[in-house]
């Protein structure tokens, strides 16, 4: 079977009429569109072409868009020194790419104003329509390429309304004389997730179960935990930033169903410990793994993830106390009403020992000062990597030379995607999640077996949830309810420095969790002894800066003779809060320049609303 590696270098792009600028073209290249549309071969070739921009695990070399630890540090879970990076505060100049290189914007986790792939898919998709009107493929081929094109086009499209809300939408290729849709407004999100809607079912009726029985290739099961993704998150923003509960029924439903698709193959289990899913060399046999990427240095296909997990390369922003108390204790409890001992005591070797086993297998288990918060994230590196701290690094584990294969889409977020649909149904007149449901999801993540480090350490799994008794939380918030509390706070344990939380806490309508001023554990991070965890800190230079914050909120500065008393919460140094936001940064706005373009040629392009 050949790697998914030698995917993404052979990436076949088309030459073909071109659009305005404004939809973007595809790459030119010496192909010709009239003679390469004439057999099945070619048709997946052209399909590898989409994987490295939607399917990109830790990305490659030394490249951030869309990888975890280095992509998605935007979010309520992390903090830096200094002042903590704000939203943007007005319209851009110019807001679209010409190209097909991954469009990414940070501070919305999703694309730049770009449609060259939903060109692309579009085209895609009309070419494989020519080749069934010529008999060129089989109808069994037909039914799976068309819905790999739909499920294309509809990942782009779920992905440009989480960043723009309201955007255009194409279903065919255009030419330079199709202004009226060349220029044209944009659609509502609901009429565009429609659409996309009937994409994900087609694909989810029609695409194969297997091509070619590996994990790296798309199948029904790969686009059914992406398609749950998507769908929860357009059920949850039309719940709570709509209140259009027909729309969120329809989308959660889906959801749900997809969810199901891929819990119903028994094939996908919770056989690996947590840290095994991200620090291996070859993810090819991971019950627990439904598509991933492969790296492999003889083919010069590498990433920096590792490298950045290895304690120590710097991490900036890192964890903060806001994320720490999320981590629910070892009885299933938060740390407030916790009858574990010392729950109440959040240093980082309490913590090993106290909380849920995700965070020993997440977190380097003693201070670190390459942590802008002192915690710092070992998470995307196998247990060998943090042991040449000090010496010399392995390639594997050093440079731009990591080869850890990374899990695209897992079985956990599908099943958490799944069981948050479900609990949001519930609150819309749909049947009450049953225990049942928490054991195959929660429960089943809560099951993973521990490997043989977190043994010794002591750690152990955290108890089952129970819909009979669900936790208590004293810091719930009131507008929630306590099941669906505590399903986002697995999420957060279990997606740290992962896709999810930035989305997660837009499609709530929480995003005021990013502000320091209402949650000062934003500018926080875990309590420490510094004389006795950091004594060499206690020199001239941190005269001034080293602080930490007591319990009963009292700052301690470090004056040169004080070291004794530094005890608390960490404070990083120089922190200072992001600059303050209102609701209009839930969706990006979009370029000057394009509504000018727009108006030049006697059309209208509505701007992001908020941000005219």
């Amino acid at each position: 079977m050949k790697k998914y590696t030698l995917i993404l270098i052979a990436v076949v792009a088309l030459a073909f009429t071109g659009c305005k600028e404004f939809l973007d073209r595809p790459s030119l290249t010496q192909m010709n569109d009239g003679n390469y549309w004439t057999n099945e071969n070619n048709v997946r070739l052209f399909a590898n072409g989409f994987y490295a921009n939607y399917f990109v695990g830790y990305n490659s070399s030394w490249t951030v868009d869309y990888a975890p630890l280095r992509g998605y540090t935007f979010n309520d879970d992390l903090t830096s020194t200094g002042k903590q990076s704000g939203f943007e505060t007005q319209a851009p100049a110019s807001r679209y790419a010409t190209s097909e290189t991954a469009a990414w914007m940070a501070q919305y986790n999703g694309p730049n104003w770009n449609f060259a792939w939903v060109r692309k898919s579009n085209l895609f998709l009309e070419r494989i329509d020519m080749m069934n009107g010529k008999a060129l493929l089989t109808p069994e081929a037909y039914k799976h390429w068309s819905s790999v094109a739909k499920f294309f086009r509809g990942y782009e499209y779920s992905r440009l309304v989480s960043v723009f809300g309201d955007v255009p939408y194409y279903d065919k290729v255009l030419t330079d004389q199709d202004m009226d849709l060349l220029y044209k407004d944009r659609d509502s999100r609901t009429v565009v997730m429609d659409k996309v809607y009937d994409d994900f079912v087609y694909a989810l009726d029609n695409m194969r179960l297997s091509d070619g029985g590996s994990k790296q290739y798309l199948n029904r099961y790969v686009a059914a935990g992406f398609i749950s993704r998507f769908m929860l998150f357009e059920g949850t923003w039309q719940k709570y930033h709509l209140n259009n509960t027909e729309k969120a029924k329809k989308y959660l439903e889906l959801a749900v169903r997809a969810g199901q698709i891929v819990m119903d193959n028994s094939a996908f289990k919770f056989t690996s410990d947590f840290r095994s899913l991200f620090g291996s060399m070859d993810l090819a046999n991971n019950a627990e793994v439904v598509m991933y990427r492969h790296y492999d240095a003889a083919l010069s296909i590498t990433h920096a993830v590792a490298s950045y997990s290895n304690t120590t390369e710097s991490q900036a922003p890192s964890a903060n106390l806001a994320l720490i108390k999320s981590f629910i204790c070892k009885d299933g409890k938060p740390y407030k009403t916790s009858t574990v001992a010392n729950a109440d005591k959040l240093d980082i070797a309490t913590l090993v020992a106290t909380r849920d086993p995700r965070f020993e297998a997440t977190f380097a288990n003693k201070t670190l000062k390459e942590a802008s918060t002192l915690l710092y994230a070992n998470k995307f590196i196998d247990r060998k990597g943090p042991t040449y701290r000090g010496g010399t690094y392995p390639p594997e584990y050093g440079s731009v030379t990591n080869t850890n294969d990374y899990p695209v889409i897992r079985l956990a977020e599908v099943v958490l995607n799944w069981v948050e649909a479900k609990a949001e149904l519930a609150t819309m007149g749909g049947a009450a999640v049953t225990q049942a449901d928490i054991d195959k999801s929660i429960n089943a993540i809560r099951s993973r077996p521990l490997d043989a480090e977190a043994i010794a350490k002591g750690v152990t799994k955290t108890a089952p949830l129970s819909i009979a008794a669900l936790p208590n939380d004293p810091d719930r918030d009131a507008d929630v309810p306590a099941l669906i509390w505590e399903i986002r706070r697995e999420r957060r344990m279990e997606f740290f420095y992962e896709h999810t939380r930035l989305l997660d806490i837009k499609r709530w309508k929480k995003i005021n969790y990013m502000s320091g001023t209402m949650n000062p554990d934003l500018l926080l991070g875990p309590w420490v002894n510094i004389a006795a965890e950091m004594p060499e800190w206690l020199v001239t230079a941190k005269v001034g800066k080293l602080k930490v914050k007591k319990a009963d909120g009292t700052v301690v500065t470090y004056n040169g003779s004080n070291g004794a008393d530094l005890v608390g919460y960490y404070i990083p140094e120089n922190i200072a809060d992001r600059d303050p936001f209102t609701d209009r940064v839930y969706l990006a706005p979009i370029g000057k320049n394009q509504i000018s373009e727009y108006l030049d040629k006697g059309y209208t392009l509505t701007q992001t609303p908020g941000w005219n």
